[in-house]
């Protein structure tokens, strides 16, 4: 009869990773990874490695696994906020994003470094990922800085980012099929009688640029025009854009409806509308982009287009990780959902 294992009260001090190794009739690398609960090494092979190392006393030392694979096991996640001209995290939006992209990181045996870009400086992406500083780099949202995110790409940095796909990309994307966002909520808009409807957003951005183009062609396809009196180019603040609303009513601008391009864009068009003695949805109806915690409790309850963030959070870790593995990972493109409530 085999007689279990007992950790011994003082382990040896020259204990190696490589004894591990022996003992679990793995290599090295498969240690390393399961003493780091890696998702890359099956549950039943860690839990083994775990307790083979805890029996036999050996202790990571992080400095000297660090140096050896040349791994931090942490990502930076960055938000290049170019576009603002007062760059803030305080968007909801934003700051639901990040949670989901935490949770996601430390699932999977990272920890997160945040890092905001208010202004643009050549090479600020390779930067990001300067070594003893992150294995990888997750972007949420492209901005103006497509070049600078495309330079680093072909410097080989392990990154991807929340965005929508353009042309000569060298990196993976993950995002909403923006298009056809903007496009499901103008046709809504459409179905309830608008027929001169305003664009709320900045069409430069990548991602607003797509919506805008789904906005266009579902009034095109419906016989109706685009006025260009009614585009009215906001940035992503509260204050932004109420200011930006207040002057489209104050012109004297005949329009019934609003396609946004965002929850906290459409809560300031609802709230200008409202102290201009328009209600919403009976003289102007209003749909917005994202579907933030706050879209359902507001009043009216805001009709929205939903972007899947949880599951968008997800897929950018998954691909960061297939990046830094040297993998040439896909960009993922996820569908766009109406949530339909009193808004529109």
């Amino acid at each position: 009869m085999t007689k279990p294992r007992r950790r011994t009260s003082q382990p040896p001090n020259n204990l190696q990773m490589t004894d591990i190794a022996k003992l679990a009739g793995v290599s090295e690398s498969t240690v390393s990874r399961a003493l780091k609960n890696s998702p890359l090494i099956a549950a039943s092979t860690r839990e083994r490695i775990q307790r083979l190392a805890e029996e036999a006393g050996y202790a990571v030392n992080p400095v000297a696994s660090s140096l050896r694979s040349r791994q931090t096991g942490v990502i930076t996640v960055a938000v290049p906020l170019v576009h603002e001209r007062e760059p803030h995290l305080a968007d909801p939006f934003m700051m639901t994003m990040l949670a989901h992209l935490a949770d996601a990181l430390s699932d999977r045996g990272y920890n997160m470094l945040l890092s905001k870009v208010a202004a643009h400086q050549d090479g600020w992406v390779r930067r990001l990922q300067q070594p003893g500083r992150s294995d990888g780099v997750i972007l949420i949202g492209q901005s103006f800085e497509h070049g600078s995110i495309n330079e680093a790409a072909r410097a080989g940095i392990p990154l991807t980012a929340w965005g929508t796909r353009l042309p000569a990309q060298k990196y993976p994307v993950v995002g909403t099929d923006n298009r056809l966002g903007g496009q499901i909520g103008t046709e809504h808009l459409i179905r309830h009688g608008r027929r001169r409807i305003a664009f709320l957003g900045d069409e430069r951005l990548p991602e607003v640029g797509h919506r805008h183009e789904g906005y266009r062609h579902a009034l095109r396809a419906a016989g109706l025009k685009a006025h260009p009196e009614l585009h009215v180019r906001t940035q992503f603040s509260s204050g932004d854009a109420y200011a930006s609303v207040r002057a489209l009513i104050d012109s004297g601008a005949d329009f019934d409806g609003v396609m946004a391009a965002s929850d906290v864009i459409a809560i300031s068009a609802i709230r200008a509308l409202s102290e201009s003695g328009r209600r919403v949805p009976q003289d102007v109806s209003v749909v917005g982009f994202d579907d933030i915690l706050l879209a359902e409790h507001m009043h009216p309850a805001l009709t929205t287009v939903r972007q899947e963030l949880a599951q968008g959070a997800i897929k950018l870790v998954d691909t960061v990780i297939a990046a830094i593995r040297g993998e040439n990972p896909e960009s993922i493109t996820l569908a766009p959902s109406l949530i339909v409530r009193a808004s529109a």
